[in-house]
């Protein structure tokens, strides 16, 4: 990434940090008594964002400066993620959970790197069988199941 691109992303995103801490305050406590009520998740994931976002912010500072030739704007590979992103988005009700997540990140793996093609693909399979095993079957969760032809 760019230097510029880093420093204002990091300041975005240690306002958005800001903001998940501040109206996690807002969300009511438990009513059970619990110390653990249902604003500590929020509020630390606003506390973890506002440490890496300062942690990006003081990288920013140490980096060189890269010339246009080397820092070349890979536009191909995002134009082929951002579809199939899209497209996962959209058959995910229609060829289940498993089907789309493994296609979606098979096709993201080849496009990032080129071959490998076998571990592309059992990262996948293992990845979208294993999570939904562990949301759908073992947490109760619900997530679009295998196609029915």
């Amino acid at each position: 990434m760019s230097k510029t691109f880093d420093r204002y992303s990091s300041i975005v995103f240690l306002l958005v940090g800001l903001l998940f801490v501040i109206e996690s305050q807002k969300i009511s406590d438990s009513a059970y008594g619990s110390t653990v009520g249902p604003k500590i998740f929020p509020m630390w994931l606003g506390v973890i964002l506002i440490l890496l976002s300062l942690r990006l912010l003081y990288e920013t500072f140490k980096y060189k400066t890269k010339t246009a030739s080397e820092s070349k704007l890979q536009y191909k590979k995002f134009i082929i993620i951002l579809i199939s992103a899209v497209l996962y988005a959209f058959l995910l009700e229609k060829v289940g959970y498993v089907i789309s997540t493994f296609l979606f990140l098979l096709i993201a793996f080849q496009t990032m790197e080129r071959g490998r093609l076998l571990p592309s693909v059992i990262i996948a399979a293992v990845f979208s069988l294993s999570i939904y095993y562990l949301f759908a079957e073992f947490l109760g969760g619900s997530l679009p199941g295998f196609p029915v032809f």
